[in-house]
């Protein structure tokens, strides 16, 4: 273990798991947050769970605090959580006393997470984005018209998704629908945006994770490209690889724009490859945590939360260790069918399972096959009065 200050990670999906691998790479004490045992992350052998009530919230933020006084030392603080990068930024004052962490300015935050802002900051620095319209009144709906179908509808504000008030896209067939749903969405989220569908294949889409400490020289970057998504059609990564072949394209583009936003801390760009333009279209970043996929990264040697970490602790960062072949990454064995996707052979690593760390990966495929047959009993129990109301009807009728 390493003679710094522990590692404080708070969330603990599959992305936090990821996290707490990297960081057992550096030998790096690790305590891991969330609400319940069913994560994960929470049984990995390489941190330390601790329960919390709320992982957004005054809650969370009284949870971050009663775990530092029992710690000798001020943690690092890494996020892995849409919904406590909020919370972390709405009370980074207070929290900042008692962690080390970086994190966007407040305003960069609230730009960056929203993808109505995010949509406007894109228009006035001339960044390639999809051609889209922002929503927030009716009036806004006479300009579906000057959009090329199909298209996509996303709420605005992401955390409704995560609070489960709204789905996280929508794909109307056409203008119509389209009408419809927005009428309705108007009604639910308040605001969201309606974007023209980049044509390609899932495969299209690359992505550049990046860490930028306070010191714009300690900046480290991975890029990647999905292979799979699930759902399939505009889902989280569920397989990837490294794309070094753009990354002189991708990681010169990101730096510049982070420099811009003056960025701090930990975050990655999405794009996709648009034929018809010929260049990568930025789709949206994720802002002040890591990815879902993050773990790829490390895999191929590129290990950024453990750089983060010692950045923020003050230790020397080393040159990313290149491996000698590429890996692949997927999210669960549920995906083994799509590895006839990949063009090259190369090993992939389950998200869940490691020889060194199995009990996350049992904790998920068993809580995983208790919901499979949970659906089953229901359905038996739904199709068991059908079947009876059949045989009083066969009875009556002999």
């Amino acid at each position: 273990m390493t003679d710094g200050p522990c590692a404080v990670v708070v969330g603990a999906e599959l992305n936090g798991l990821g996290v707490v691998r990297s960081l057992a790479r550096g030998g790096v004490p690790t305590i891991i947050l969330d609400t319940t045992y069913g994560r994960a992350a929470m049984w990995s052998r390489f941190c330390r769970p601790v329960i919390v009530e709320k992982l957004y919230g005054r809650k969370l933020v009284d949870g971050l605090l009663a775990l530092r006084r029992g710690l000798d030392h001020r943690p690092a603080l890494l996020l892995a959580d849409e919904m406590v990068v909020h919370t972390v930024s709405m009370h980074r004052e207070e929290l900042k006393r008692a962690y080390q962490f970086q994190l966007p300015s407040p305003d960069t935050v609230k730009v960056l997470d929203n993808k109505a802002r995010f949509h406007e900051l894109a228009e006035r620095h001339g960044l390639p984005v999809p051609r889209s319209i922002v929503v927030s009144r009716a009036s806004d709906l006479e300009k579906l018209g000057d959009l090329r179908f199909p298209i996509i509808v996303k709420p605005a504000d992401k955390r409704l998704v995560y609070l489960r008030r709204t789905q996280r896209l929508h794909m109307p067939a056409d203008i119509e629908e389209a009408r419809d749903l927005c009428r309705a969405l108007l009604q639910t989220v308040g605001e969201f945006v309606v974007q023209e569908w980049i044509e390609g294949p899932v495969s299209n889409i690359y992505f550049c994770l990046f860490y930028r400490g306070h010191d714009p020289a300690r900046t480290i970057f991975f890029s990647g490209r999905k292979i799979l998504s699930h759902p399939p059609t505009a889902g989280s990564t569920a397989l990837c690889i490294a794309a070094p072949e753009v990354a002189g394209q991708l990681e010169p583009f990101t730096a510049a724009f982070i420099e811009r936003c003056d960025y701090r801390g930990l975050g990655s760009l999405e794009f996709k490859w648009d034929r018809a333009r010929q260049i990568f279209v930025v789709i949206e970043p994720t802002v002040g945590r890591t990815d879902w996929q993050e773990e790829v990264a490390t895999l191929n040697g590129v290990n950024i939360p453990l750089f983060a970490y010692r950045d923020l602790t003050g230790l020397p960062n080393s040159q990313p260790a290149w491996p000698s072949q590429p890996v692949a990454w997927q999210d669960s064995w549920h995906r083994w069918r799509g590895r006839s996707a990949l063009k090259t052979r190369q090993p992939i690593y389950d998200g869940y399972w490691r020889v060194s760390d199995p009990m996350p990966s049992l904790a998920y495929y068993a809580a995983e096959a208790g919901k499979v047959a949970g659906q089953m009993t229901r359905r038996l129990f739904a199709a068991a009065p059908a079947k009876r109301e059949q045989g009083v009807a066969g009875g009556k009728q002999s």
